[in-house]
């Protein structure tokens, strides 16, 4: 019969309702009963008795993501978000794409989380595809009328580790502009020196730089507003050089064909030099890391910091505020410049001494209790 086909042992049958194409399970793998329970959902439908099926039944989650990509993502998100959404829809579609989503349970995503944590994968890595996972149940649940509930919302996230320890030295940034030809020398520079991202960087035209007022404009990746940074001494000498050598394709920085950096040549050549140097662990992102870090330690606040790093949330900027235990010393030696004006009275009670009852420690003479 044209209208039924099988999946697995089981029957299933295709048809149209109310000009919309349906898949429903026949619930059997009987052909000849599957054929009785389509004559009598056909002959339901042509006399109006037909009731639609349960929501979420016959839509598997690979119709779900696929649907998610085409109509939200590719829509609404950058190029970068749109090939990461991409990675992740396909770890999820190698456990979870054929599910139907009356079968995407809670406990089928605890036990996805536990695979990939077999895998290897990190803690941040799985909670990204959560994340992607519970946007795409929201939209079926919400707007495509596909389920009733999102199971992921039951499902606890990993726990991460947010602190970022890594970032440059003094020593180790010379150790590794000496290890580094000219061009990767200048990126390497002017990436400790704005902590722009990778991409930025690449991306960056001469007509978003202004000598003048010593600031340079970026279309922001992720929420794309536009944000105006300021430069200071050594970001601008490193353009000055680079603006004797412009090209006629805009872009500050280019390969020896007059084009845009390739991002892997780039991280090709930044391997080389950071292995050379000895400084294996030092990823290009942690150049960003650097800039705020140091920051941080000068003493500049944090507001500021978040400012310049163009995050949304001070708590982000938090991940890349390391101290040295030095810059911190004057959170401390504050507390001697407060006591200043009682110095007198302390050294008078010091002096009386300390009353022997440890319970009530009671300073002779000064009436106070600690």
């Amino acid at each position: 019969m044209k209208g039924l086909y099988k999946r697995g042992q089981v029957w299933w049958m295709r048809f149209t309702h109310k000009g919309e194409q349906e898949k429903r399970s026949c619930e059997t793998t009987d052909k000849r009963l599957a054929e009785k329970i389509y004559c009598k959902v056909t002959t339901q439908i042509a006399e109006g008795n037909w009731f639609e099926r349960p929501l979420g039944e016959g839509i598997t989650l690979r119709e779900m993501l696929d649907k998610y990509l085409k109509e939200y993502s590719f829509r609404n998100k950058s190029k970068s978000s749109v090939s990461s959404d991409r990675c992740m829809t396909k770890n999820l579609n190698r456990y979870l794409g054929d599910y139907y989503l009356t079968d995407v349970i809670p406990r089928a995503i605890s036990d996805y989380k536990s695979k990939r944590r077999e895998e290897g994968v990190s803690p941040k890595t799985v909670n990204n595809e959560l994340v992607m996972l519970n946007h795409a149940f929201n939209l079926a649940m919400k707007e495509w009328e596909w389920v009733r509930e999102n199971p992921v919302s039951k499902v606890s996230r990993e726990k991460v580790n947010n602190l970022m320890e890594r970032w440059l030295t003094y020593t180790e940034e010379a150790v590794l502009l000496a290890e580094s030809p000219e061009w990767l020398r200048e990126i390497i520079v002017f990436a400790i020196n704005t902590g722009m991202r990778q991409s930025e960087i690449l991306n960056l035209q001469w007509s978003k730089v202004d000598f003048t007022r010593r600031t340079l404009t970026i279309l922001e990746q992720k929420n794309k507003g536009r944000d105006t940074l300021p430069l200071n001494n050594k970001v601008l000498d490193v353009l000055r050089v680079r603006d004797k050598v412009r090209h006629i394709n805009g872009y500050v920085f280019y390969n020896g064909n007059g084009n845009r950096i390739d991002a892997r040549n780039l991280l090709r050549s930044y391997y080389s030099a950071r292995k050379k140097a000895g400084l294996e662990d030092v990823r290009f992102h942690d150049l960003r890391h650097t800039f705020a870090t140091r920051l941080a330690q000068a003493g500049v606040d944090l507001y500021k910091v978040q400012k310049l790093m163009r995050h949304k949330s001070p708590i982000m900027t938090q991940r890349y505020a390391h101290h040295y235990p030095e810059s911190l010393r004057d959170g401390v030696e504050v507390l001697d410049r407060l006591g200043d004006g009682f110095s007198p009275i302390l050294a008078q009670c010091n002096k009386k001494g300390l009353g022997e009852n440890l319970q009530t420690l009671e300073f002779i003479g000064c009436g106070e209790r600690i």
